[in-house]
């Protein structure tokens, strides 16, 4: 089976980006972070419609999920496969983990959400994943861990080694050098780059984050527009047993 796993989606930039990488290309299951996809905060259902329509299988997200309230009722679709993380508080819509068939296996894909430097109100996600992977029997397992600190990500790297076929983190917006077999056979990497404005500082415009940083001044970002479009990710090849047996870090230009 070869997976596909993009990092954040970063407004139109960023679809436009996945949209001309995914024209020919032959995956058989496509994950890509889609929290920022519109408009640099959150994701619309006619953004989630459009995005699956151009190849994309499993839609996660994470802390900005909640920005577009009309994505709502999509998490409560099930088969949209779109995610929240699991850990958020209970009484929240939607679910952060589904179930797909690809290259006949069974794929269980889980969302979690960080705690630390995160002001969030999640729970713990290492007990999360365990309660998620031990309610099912999936031939491969993969997570996108959406969390700020490294340290926190490669924590959770070495508690599911074994148990999840990749490990993949976001939320930084910058592809890290780290990919790696853990001990016992999990594919691992601290983050997933993003797809978006190559221009841009995390996507974003310069000047808005610069006065925000420089002055002290708050206000609304906005999503870099200029310059050329750039997709992070990784491309994996798992084996009919469900485990990593090849793996390709992707920093393309376009």
């Amino acid at each position: 089976m070869k997976l596909l796993l993009l990092g954040d989606l970063v407004g139109r930039p960023g679809r436009q980006a996945v949209t001309s990488y995914l024209e020919g290309a032959d995956f058989d299951l496509v994950i890509v972070n889609g929290e920022n996809a519109a408009g640099g905060f959150g994701i619309t259902p006619k953004i989630a419609r459009s995005l699956q329509k151009a190849g994309v299988d499993v839609i996660t997200s994470g802390n900005h999920i909640w920005a577009c309230r009309e994505i709502f009722p999509v998490l409560e679709d099930y088969s949209a496969h779109v995610l929240r993380p699991a850990n958020v508080p209970a009484g929240n819509p939607g679910r952060g983990w589904t179930m797909v068939e690809a290259g006949g296996l069974d794929v269980l894909v889980v969302n979690l959400q960080g705690r630390v430097f995160m002001n969030s109100s999640a729970s713990c996600p290492f007990r999360e994943a365990d309660r998620i992977i031990a309610a099912r029997q999936p031939d491969v397992t993969v997570v996108d861990f959406h969390a700020e600190a490294t340290s926190e990500k490669q924590a959770m790297g070495f508690h599911l080694d074994g148990r999840a076929t990749v490990l993949a983190g976001t939320h930084t917006h910058v592809l890290t050098a780290d990919d790696r077999l853990l001990p016992n056979g999990t594919l691992y990497i601290s983050d997933l780059g993003m797809c978006g404005c190559q221009r841009g500082i995390i996507g974003m415009d310069p000047e808005a984050s610069m006065e925000r940083l420089l002055l002290g001044r708050p206000g609304r970002l906005k999503v870099a527009e200029a310059g050329g479009r750039m997709v992070n990710g990784i491309s994996v090849e798992v084996s009919s047993e469900g485990r990593a047996v090849g793996w390709e870090v992707i920093n393309e230009r376009l």
